[in-house]
């Protein structure tokens, strides 16, 4: 999976999460730039994400975001091995 559909596909997880069809990822993203995303949005997007790709994150993983930038790199880390 190519990291721009990685992007499109989060993209839509976002969205869903957060009931939001304007929201528009970007690298630099973090839960600031968002309405809601407060801990528990945070843990649902987790989760909701995992679910989509297929993978699972340890939480030292998911602890050590910066931004949603990082979270496409981390995922394309996880389809890769």
């Amino acid at each position: 999976m190519t990291e721009a559909e990685i992007r499109s596909q989060l993209n839509d997880v976002f969205r869903q999460v957060f009931d939001d069809d304007s929201i528009a990822i970007h690298d630099t993203m973090t839960a600031k730039d968002v309405d809601g995303w407060d801990s528990l949005n945070h843990v649902t997007l987790v989760v909701a994400t995992e679910k989509r790709f297929g993978v699972r994150f340890r939480t030292k993983e998911v602890n050590a975001l910066k931004n949603v930038g990082e979270l496409v790199a981390l995922i394309g880390r996880k389809l890769a091995g």
